[in-house]
């Protein structure tokens, strides 16, 4: 079978050797050696000033919130993994949803401002797929409205916009470091600010709010452990081998796939990008569940990522309406990522091509 991902796994007696300090340690978790040498390598790695390793990908967006004080309205994308909407909605806010741009499926900057109101204290924006959104944009809007930003960069890791790390943008960036990502600790997640005060602060948090015996507020359990540390360790050198052959990957299906019946999102102006996943778009809902159903013939599994389009969940609702963005309701419904990872086979991923094209013709219908 081949999935829509797989997990990268290091060489397993170099993760043995971090194994064997552990157990000479007895230090297990609680911000132990490794999870600071981690912390201290991802900051040179990335290039930003504060970097806090913690459980996932959502706690971190929690975090953020917490940090900033943010309680009401938050202004946000509709075309993101749940998460992002969980995230706001478990700690009180209520996700006011601006539609998508239809080039790149990142937040429309033109929709952000008319949907202020003096209840709105931040936009939260994903970084959908690892591409930029329109960060100058949303910055002015920030700026002038006195609106904090949050930047939800889940995918963004080893990307870069304009020469700077995607994450460092925004009062606060977040990322996954989930078992599927371009880099990853198995299961765990990263903060990121430039903003002393609030590095200290998000320290506190993620501990419950206190270190060694001196309590500094309210806090959460975030601490990740020595053994997703270790994991860390051993795949962060090998991120630029992994992306130079995730982009071997995609441009090789670039190459096999019939564009004149599909389409691409667009890369921002000055993107540096990691080839985390490969999307395409289709014309329509059916076509995107008859190529599902040919590639799952042949044992292939893709994945409808980003569906549904969060503005339609029951639980999102604000007042139990629904705020309409059509433009991320259609992409949800057409869009399919197909399998990408460093070690695809280029048999497979012809195999793969292959399958889509015929799905296409027998379909009968061009975009």
């Amino acid at each position: 079978m081949i999935n829509v991902t797989k997990s990268y796994l290091p060489d397993l007696d170099e993760y043995v050797t971090h194994l064997k300090g552990i157990w000479e340690r007895v230090h297990l978790t609680n911000d132990g050696p490794l999870l600071r040498d981690l912390e201290s390598q991802l900051k040179d790695y990335l290039g930003v000033k504060h970097l806090k390793f913690c459980t996932n990908g959502t706690i971190v967006l929690q975090m953020a919130l917490k940090a900033l004080n943010i309680k009401k309205e938050v202004i946000t994308t509709p075309f993101s993994y749940v998460a992002t909407t969980n995230a706001l909605l478990w700690e009180g806010c209520t996700p006011i949803f601006a539609d998508i741009r239809p080039d790149d499926f990142n937040i429309d900057s033109d929709k952000i401002e008319s949907l202020i109101t003096e209840n709105t204290e931040a936009i939260m924006a994903t970084h959908v797929y690892g591409n930029a959104c329109q960060i100058e944009q949303i910055d002015t809007i920030a700026q002038k409205h006195n609106l904090k930003v949050i930047y939800d960069a889940a995918h963004t890791f080893g990307a870069s916009y304009k020469g700077n790390s995607i994450l460092s943008y925004g009062d606060i960036s977040t990322c996954s470091f989930h078992a599927t990502k371009v880099f990853h600790t198995v299961e765990g997640g990263c903060i990121v600010t430039n903003d002393d005060a609030i590095a200290e602060q998000l320290h506190h948090f993620r501990s419950f709010g206190h270190q060694n015996d001196n309590y500094y507020g309210v806090g959460i359990n975030a601490k990740n452990s020595e053994f997703h540390a270790a994991m860390g360790l051993c795949v962060l050198p090998k991120v630029p081998e992994l992306i130079a052959a995730r982009k071997e990957r995609f441009r090789y299906y670039d190459t096999r796939l019939d564009f004149t019946r599909i389409t691409r999102p667009t890369l921002a102006p000055g993107m540096d990008y990691n080839y985390a996943y490969y999307p395409i778009v289709l014309d329509s809902e059916e076509t995107v569940l008859r190529v599902m159903d040919m590639l799952k013939a042949k044992a292939i599994m893709p994945r409808r990522y980003f569906y549904p389009s969060l503005n339609t969940l029951p639980f999102a609702l604000r007042g139990g309406v629904e705020q309409l963005c059509p433009v991320s309701e259609d992409v949800a419904l057409r869009v399919l990522c197909l399998p990408l990872y460093p070690d695809l086979a280029e048999a497979d991923a012809d195999r793969i091509a292959t399958v889509v094209n015929e799905a296409l013709v027998a379909v009968g219908e061009v975009i």
